[in-house]
């Protein structure tokens, strides 16, 4: 029977040390491949093909309720390791339970941003930090899903790392 995912229970964000950052939403970045546009002999029109494991700029922003020290030390123009740990809900359909399982997602990002936001009594201030991000690897229910180091040649999805045979053609191992 299926287990359909449902919802995001809830999320902590840690630095590198396991240090709890605070309350934030988080938006997380969008992989679009970098391409190229192919048109000629051979071909029926124009396709726009990507490049093997290359990706455009990767944003990711943290909105937090107030400025913090933790938050504010993101502004360090430094690489920090970013770690999102969350639950999921599902719902078991042959067991007719609701369940939970971990993700857990990586960054290695580097500060482009910090809006200290607004001071209204009694309200959030919403600030914000942007980064760019290098690394991004996500695991859910322990298994890796996706893994982009942007510096080491390593694109892998389930497994699969497409950028394998390239670093052997630059000469960078395996």
């Amino acid at each position: 029977m299926p287990k359909i995912p449902d919802k995001n229970i809830n999320f902590n964000i840690y630095n590198e040390d396991n240090i709890l950052y605070g309350v934030a939403e988080v938006t997380l970045p969008d992989f679009e491949a970098m391409a190229e546009s192919m048109s000629g002999a051979g071909i029926a029109g124009e396709a726009e093909i990507p490049v093997i494991g290359h990706f455009g700029s990767m944003g990711l922003s943290m909105k937090w309720r107030t400025v913090t020290k933790e938050a504010s030390d993101l502004m360090a123009q430094k690489a920090h390791s970013l770690e999102c740990r969350g639950s999921v809900q599902r719902y078991n359909a042959g067991e007719g339970k609701l369940e939970s399982y971990p993700i857990k997602i990586t960054t290695k990002a580097v500060p482009k941003k910090f809006g200290l936001g607004s001071l209204n009594v009694g309200k959030a201030s919403d600030s914000e930090s942007s980064f760019e991000i290098l690394y991004i690897k996500v695991v859910v229910d322990g298994a890796e899903v996706v893994e982009l180091d942007k510096y080491n040649y390593i694109f892998r999805v389930n497994d699969v790392d497409y950028l394998e045979s390239i670093r052997k053609d630059l000469g960078l191992g395996n």
